[in-house]
């Protein structure tokens, strides 16, 4: 809590009571009442009660009243800090590829069990956004649309599995999806973040032509390649001998995947293993920020009437007291 005072060069009025202090003891309570008396020596030697001074109790409830009179009237206030924020968020769809490939083990424990991991430490790090999922393999479905509830996303991702949608690789279908959920957004930033691991081979769209409504509704594509350099270790059920791992040739289409990014803005990445993934996300990251304005301000009440009230009480019983207890005779 903040104090205040509004008007504080009213407190220089505080340097007067020292003053009537000072006069008033040195006139000794002058003016008071005198008793003409023929020898003084009783009356020095009598013992005077507390109340025989009284001048001293009411002039000091005085001074109490004149000192509350100029705090109230220089205006104590109390203040309370409230912070109000703004945030200006980013919709960003995740456009995954699902194809059955992405079981291959370069990526441990394979690729798309190493994009489920790494995509959800991914929202947990960001604030304030619509985040929405895409899927693709042969066609491009929508998984999960723009939501700022990160828990059902988490439960989109987690739940991903190959073999949900015919395979292929329509990463054209991905990106036209994940276009048309961020056809409406009014957000300040619009973002695609697309990962696969090979080339487009089937749909009805090529990746050029999606990157083309992406660049024309001023959405940013950042593309990610999965996948070791050469052959990549991938699993194959055998009716005879059960699983066994044949060697795959990792085939990405990574020209077209730079293509796509120069177009809207955003930049191609490589990940060859889970923590070169982990840092391409962290990367991203760092460079799509959400802005957060934050306006500062106090909000005062006054607090006068309590010492203006106060002040009131104590002068109401220095007049009773003076007309009662401490009245003079005359």
């Amino acid at each position: 809590m903040i104090v205040r005072f509004a008007d504080p060069w009213f407190l220089l009025l505080l340097l007067i009571v020292p003053l009537l202090v000072w006069y008033r003891f040195r006139r000794g309570g002058a003016g008071a009442a005198v008793v003409r008396f023929s020898n003084l020596g009783s009356i020095r030697k009598a013992r005077i009660p507390a109340a025989a001074a009284p001048f001293r109790i009411l002039f000091a409830m005085r001074m109490i009243v004149l000192v509350l009179l100029i705090f109230a009237i220089a205006r104590p206030q109390s203040g309370v800090s409230v912070e109000e924020v703004t945030t200006r968020g980013i919709d960003i769809v995740l456009a995954v590829d699902v194809s059955t490939s992405m079981l291959a083990e370069d990526l441990k424990p394979n690729r798309l069990e190493a994009v489920k991991a790494v995509a959800a430490e991914f929202v947990g790090n960001r604030t304030n956004d619509r985040i929405g999922l895409v899927i693709f393999a042969g066609q491009g479905y929508t998984q999960c649309p723009l939501t700022t509830d990160y828990g059902i996303l988490y439960n989109f991702l987690a739940g991903l599995e190959t073999g949900t949608i015919e395979d292929g690789t329509a990463i054209g279908m991905g990106l036209a999806t994940a276009v048309n959920r961020l056809r409406a957004s009014e957000a300040k930033s619009k973002v695609i973040i697309a990962l696969t691991d090979g080339r487009n081979n089937t749909g009805q769209i090529d990746p050029v032509t999606a990157a083309q409504a992406a660049q024309a509704l001023d959405i940013k594509i950042y593309t990610i390649g999965a996948g070791t350099r050469g052959t990549a270790m991938y699993p194959v059920n055998d009716q005879f001998f059960g699983k066994r791992y044949v060697p795959m040739k990792v085939d990405i289409d990574e020209p077209t995947l730079k293509k796509i990014a120069d177009m809207t803005g955003g930049r191609y990445f490589r990940a060859t293993d889970k923590e070169r993934l982990r840092a391409v996300y962290n990367e991203i990251n760092t460079m799509e920020k959400t802005e957060i304005k934050v306006n500062q301000y106090t909000r005062y009440s006054e607090l006068f009437y309590y010492l203006a009230g106060l002040a009131c009480l104590i002068l109401l019983a220095e007049i009773v007291l003076a007309h009662t207890r401490f009245r003079k005779i005359p």
